[in-house]
């Protein structure tokens, strides 16, 4: 039997079926039309195989009813996870723990699972760009949350009337960072004020934690940054997944 692991965001969805250590084909989509229907088509299916269903999410209340009702339709146990104090190896360092998002919560779980001993700081790169300070003992330092540079990016062409106009055509790359197109200069500002802010967490952070921590980069917008990030760094894939997998019992394999 296998259990179904649901990382569900804003914007976007993935999950994948997990047995014995080996996370399954991993499904990526935007769900911002479905609803029970497309869940239990494209998501859940019959419910054949499965054992549970295990769920981070950061989405709202009408996603997490369209799942549950998938979920009942293939008569199969759904648990949407919260942020406890400690769980999963990790002891949360908010104030209140519910206030940190699950998505971060399970990311450092599975930080804490690949790198045992090793402190780390996550950072997710998506909408926006999430960085958390893990320590060698699991326990969570806090973290820090900004822009992602897709958002930076659009903040800039929405909000300044005189850079949108200006960044209408030209080229669109470049490979340092001082470009010579506006449409140029805002993407690759975008993309080096995110390592930016990384490799000073990574600075700040090493008070923290006695040395500097490694690293741990996932989520959507991560490649564009990694090779801009001067820090000790290592990409992870589909992290909140496989800190899904971790708490749902069945350890990827590290």
């Amino acid at each position: 039997m296998s259990v179904l692991l649901i990382d569900a965001g804003n914007t976007r969805i993935k999950w994948a079926r997990c047995a014995d250590g080996d996370l399954g084909v991993v499904h990526a989509a935007a769900h911002a039309r479905w609803g029970a229907a497309d869940y239990s088509r494209r998501v859940v299916g019959s419910g054949g195989g499965l054992e549970r269903i295990l769920v981070a999410s950061v989405a709202g209340p009408k996603l997490r009813g369209a799942l549950a009702r998938a979920a009942r339709r293939a008569q199969v146990p759904i648990m949407f996870v919260t942020v406890p104090r400690r769980g999963g190896g990790v002891t949360v360092g908010y104030l209140e723990p519910w206030r940190l998002g699950v998505d971060r919560f399970v990311a450092l779980v599975a930080a804490r699972h690949l790198f045992p001993g090793v402190p780390v700081c996550v950072a997710g790169v998506g909408t926006a760009l999430t960085l958390d300070l893990l320590g060698q003992r699991g326990r969570h330092c806090g973290g820090a949350i900004l822009p992602g540079p897709a958002l930076m990016v659009q903040a800039l062409l929405t909000r300044t009337h005189g850079i949108r106009r200006r960044a209408q055509g030209g080229a669109p790359r470049s490979r340092g960072p001082f470009a010579r197109s506006t449409r140029a200069a805002i993407e690759q500002g975008a993309r080096y004020a995110a390592a930016a802010a990384i490799d000073r967490a990574v600075d700040e952070g090493s008070v923290y934690v006695g040395r500097s921590p490694l690293v741990v980069l996932t989520g959507g917008g991560a490649r564009e940054v990694r090779s801009l990030v001067r820090s000790s760094c290592v990409g992870v894939p589909d992290l909140v997944l496989k800190g899904l997998a971790v708490l749902a019992g069945r350890e990827p394999r590290r």
